[in-house]
């Protein structure tokens, strides 16, 4: 782990190696650390091009794109964590559209 990972409090999957993936929904996977600059208003974005979710009727995968945007205040949500989140829906038996809005709401939480 670098000097820079070791300085940056509360993210400990960001150069680790040993990371456990989570096969279900799990939003205890998202780190967040301090914003540097908070004086400035920017976007972050972050693009999931192959996020999937399970059809709660049919069992089969459900497809989307996500496209995550925000302007970061005090904390930012760190992107390691974020795929390993967005990976956990891989099993989660929820409509993708019903996804969005819990992902919303656990990053909204997170700040």
């Amino acid at each position: 782990m670098s000097n820079t990972e070791k300085e940056i409090k509360g993210v400990t999957l960001l150069g680790n190696q040993e990371v456990r993936y989570h096969y279900d929904y799990d939003p205890s996977v998202l780190e967040r650390f301090e914003n540097k600059h908070q004086g400035n208003d920017y976007f972050v974005k972050f693009n999931c091009p192959e996020f999937t979710s399970l059809c709660p009727i049919t069992g089969q995968p459900d497809f989307a794109t996500i496209y995550i945007a925000y302007v970061p205040n005090v904390y930012m949500v760190e992107s390691k964590s974020l795929k390993l989140y967005l990976f956990s829906f891989r099993n989660h038996g929820d409509f993708h559209e019903d996804c969005m809005n819990i992902i919303m709401k656990d990053l909204i939480k997170l700040n």
